[in-house]
């Protein structure tokens, strides 16, 4: 935008400021979207938003206001009783601004419904042009830098944020509804835990010490659990200093709830309930398109073991070939190119990363994924009849891990010994291993109940819902290298009222 058109804006806003016309507040009866489903007749109509699209038509001026719920038509009309009503509009209102209006509805013409102002008031400028509306805007980055535009610009936008929101509603009213607490724990942590994952760190002023970003809610939940409160959960924010992909971002929102008296089979059992009324609550039925794939949610979700799954898939026996040096000669043998750096992984971290190169893309419909060597989740329970898995499953779709889950190892005596063997891996170069932590130690030799843990990834969740090919089209404001440039200008603008 030239500077020209900016200090022209400037000024109108100035001028509006002096004379008292910005309303600090506008009393709606109806949202936009209530507005729009009214039938023609309905009088005292009251609703605010934003401009976005504005003609003049002689004596007559049509414009849609929006807001979050959607957008409508309104006309203001020239008339001998009340001229200054179209008089002003007209030349006081400019695209982007926020209106307030109240009148009668009818119907077009054209056959649109639209609500006949008949009072109206300004409520503030926008000193900034808008897009150009039929185009929305196009550019990637932009979006993301820019999402409070994307929103206003892009349908398909909120449409994805608008199914996200319905998804956290729905997994809070489902948890809610049976028995969980939804609690707070620390962001800022002194020993990551939680999860095989590389930290953030962070220096705490006050205290003098230093602090790791929260990897996950995890510890401090079970900490809550041993305290006597039987059913947790958390939304909850987590950091990991890791790669980015299409799947992957390093600060990413997660739902964990934790359950006393439970196991893995019986949470598998809770999560299929949840995941399937989630289906229904979002699309009104359990058979959806998602990424071009047809899944069907009915039914009883296959059970697949962990190990076979990699056999299967490219003749890796990971029972056989159970050390780091010989399970790395065997994946070279076969030529198995993994996405990480092979020589750096040690072997829990090295047999993940082979399930997602050879597996992971081929689980499109619904299933559960069981039996993880104990080396692979830390803070799992040991399987009683085979010790050398853990009560463990993940669920996916699409080729996509939407929810890991495992019976909690609550024995202390097995947990330090695990916590050792990690420590031993990040001797050796495996710097996302799990450190000890001596604090949860202490919560859990005090003692836990039987417990059994959930964790869902909400953006990816929202990101296979929406069928979105990249997960920061699911997150507000997505991280992005700072610009230099400062704060660009809307693409395709055109409006300079």
């Amino acid at each position: 935008m030239s500077d020209n058109i900016f200090e022209l804006k400037k000024t109108k806003f100035l001028e509006q400021r002096e004379r008292g016309n910005l309303g600090d507040h506008y009393n709606k009866t109806h949202t936009i979207s209530e507005v729009a489903a009214l039938t023609e007749g309905t009088k005292d109509v009251s609703t605010a938003g934003r401009v976005v699209a504005m003609r003049t038509m002689g004596k007559i001026l049509f414009a849609h206001i929006y807001d979050f719920s959607g957008k409508v038509q309104i006309c203001v009309r020239k008339t001998e009783e009340a001229p200054e009503v179209f008089e002003e509009f007209a030349n006081h209102v400019s695209i982007g601004d926020f209106v307030g209006v109240q009148g009668e509805m009818f119907v077009t013409k054209t056959g649109e419904l639209t609500l006949r102002v008949a009072n109206w008031k300004l409520l503030n400028k926008c000193l900034r042009t808008l897009p150009e509306k039929y185009h929305g805007i196009e550019d990637i980055e932009t979006r993301y830098r820019q999402r409070y535009l994307d929103i206003i610009m892009n349908n398909e936008s909120r449409e994805v944020f608008a199914k996200r929101f319905q998804v956290v509603k729905a997994l809070r009213r489902y948890l809610e509804d049976h028995g969980y607490n939804e609690v707070e724990t620390p962001i800022l942590q002194t020993t990551p835990s939680g999860a095989l994952a590389r930290p953030f760190f962070t220096h705490h002023n006050a205290l003098d010490i230093e602090c790791v970003l929260r990897i996950a809610p995890e510890t401090y939940l079970k900490r809550l659990i041993g305290a006597g409160i039987d059913k947790v959960f958390e939304f909850a924010r987590c950091f990991r200093n890791e790669g980015i992909s299409a799947t992957h971002l390093q600060d990413f929102t997660m739902l964990e709830f934790y359950a006393s008296y439970s196991n893995s089979d019986l949470m598998r059992k809770f999560v299929e309930g949840m995941m399937r009324n989630l289906i229904e609550k979002i699309f009104g039925t359990v058979k959806v398109t998602l990424g071009g794939n047809e899944i069907d949610f009915s039914g009883d979700w296959p059970v697949i073991e962990y190990s076979d799954l990699i056999l299967k898939d490219c003749g890796i026996d990971i029972k056989k070939w159970n050390t780091k040096e010989s399970l790395a000669k065997e994946i070279k043998a076969k030529n198995i190119r993994l996405d990480d750096d092979i020589n750096t992984l040690g072997w829990a971290n090295m047999v993940d990363s082979l399930y997602k190169k050879v597996s992971r893309p081929k689980l499109i419909q619904p299933c559960f994924l069981v039996k993880y060597p104990v080396e692979m989740a830390p803070l799992a329970r040991r399987n009683a009849k085979e010790p050398e898995y853990v009560d463990f499953f993940q669920f996916l779709v699409n080729g996509v891990e939407l929810v890991k889950a495992y019976s909690e190892l609550v024995d202390p005596i097995d947990q330090r010994e695990r916590f050792e063997e990690q420590m031993q891996a990040r001797e050796h170069g495996d710097d996302e291993a799990m450190p000890l932590d001596e604090d949860y130690l202490a919560s859990m030799e005090h003692g836990f109940p039987p417990i059994a843990g959930v964790g869902i990834g909400i953006d990816r969740l929202t990101m296979i819902l929406c069928g979105c090919d990249n997960i920061k089209d699911t997150i507000l404001f997505p991280l992005l290298r700072p610009t230099s440039q400062g704060i660009p200008d809307s693409e395709n603008s055109k409006e300079t009222k």
